[in-house]
């Protein structure tokens, strides 16, 4: 994507709307209120961290306490499997360790937007960030600053491979062994940007319906396959189905930022014999194809990407942008835009 080639135009909603949405993100909203309830005795480790022993009350302060299932009454003529001990412990300690894992994930994220400050790296004390007040006294833009930031080190996260194996990788010396991962963090950030580059496309595209889920194998396929290959080789397509899978894993990592709406990989697919690679075709239909995860940018999302696409240099026009511009600038403006992009925004410029 060339930085001096203009993207397409897109419509965004008001400043209001948008900041609204942001402090509605299941995970700015967490890690503000883990912020809020942050006191003289939370401590934190070498890294910034929650220490251990802390994220189980991080995680009831969230409201993240795994209960309900284990709570759950017994259904009339099932198996009474779901009391025994060693499955309902199991159950048990799989929803305290998720729980735990999403207040860290908070934690994390509060700590990388200011809403939370390191006062003695030492002591592990911490206290409330300056950004924390602009979240309820700051102004549209203080806000949607905050979320840009939040998605900022999200996109980063989800760069980063999963923390089992990240531990596994790590030599005795605490250093972290890339090689054994098979991991290039240099390539693997390049990869999402592709991606979200390319569903950003996608989402502007006006020839495309408004608002439809792009599935996960097409958007792999987009920056895996060349656009002049007609026939893609069997190993394009396991190189898409692979890919296709750690985007599962990222877009579960991006969705409650609020970046997306999406639609993970059915689990079922998993288990089923020959079917780990996407449909070649559409014999099967959209509802078949959805099985492989699809996905559609918020216009949350569309604002975050786009306010990425700036920092980076591109010109990435918003319907509207033109409307208390001269008649030359409509003019050499609109030369690119599509056909309805293009009325859209004389016609704002003529109001």
């Amino acid at each position: 994507m060339s930085d001096s080639t203009p993207l397409p135009p897109v419509r965004l909603p008001s400043d209001a709307e948008l900041a609204r949405d942001a402090l509605a993100a299941p995970l700015l909203s967490r890690a503000a209120r883990l912020a809020r309830w942050a006191g003289p005795d939370t401590r934190v480790d070498s890294g910034g961290g929650l220490v251990e022993e802390q994220l189980p009350a991080a995680a009831e302060a969230l409201g993240l306490t795994g209960t309900d299932a284990a709570d759950s009454p017994d259904v009339p003529g099932t198996p009474d499997t779901a009391g025994t001990p060693d499955t309902a412990d199991a159950g048990e300690t799989t929803a305290a360790e998720d729980a735990m894992a999403e207040a860290a994930e908070a934690w994390r994220i509060a700590v990388d937007t200011g809403l939370v400050e390191i006062v003695d790296e030492e002591e592990g004390t911490v206290r409330a960030g300056e950004n924390l007040a602009l979240l309820t006294s700051g102004s549209l833009a203080d806000v949607l600053r905050v979320w840009l930031d939040a998605l900022d080190a999200t996109i980063a996260d989800a760069s980063v491979p999963d923390l089992d194996d990240l531990l596994d990788a790590m030599d005795e010396g605490g250093e972290i062994d890339f090689s054994s991962l098979d991991w290039d963090p240099e390539a693997e950030a390049e990869f999402l940007e592709g991606v979200l580059g390319n569903l950003y496309l996608l989402t502007a595209d006006e020839r495309a319906p408004e608002g439809a889920p792009v599935p996960l194998p097409a958007l792999a396929a987009s920056v895996i396959v060349p656009p002049d290959v007609a026939e893609p080789t069997d190993e394009m397509i396991q190189e898409v189905s692979t890919a296709m899978m750690r985007l599962d894993e990222q877009f579960r990592i991006l969705e409650p930022i609020g970046l997306a709406d999406f639609r993970p990989v059915d689990e079922a697919l998993l288990v089923e014999e020959g079917q780990t690679a996407p449909p070649a075709g559409d014999d099967d239909g959209l509802e078949e194809l959805e099985r492989y995860g699809v996905v559609r940018l918020t216009p949350l999302g569309l604002y975050g990407l786009r306010a990425r696409m700036l920092d980076a240099g591109h010109d990435a026009p918003v319907v509207g942008d033109l409307a208390d511009k001269g008649a030359d600038a409509l003019l050499d403006g609109t030369a690119h835009y599509g056909p309805l992009a293009a009325r859209s925004e004389t016609e704002l410029w003529l109001a």
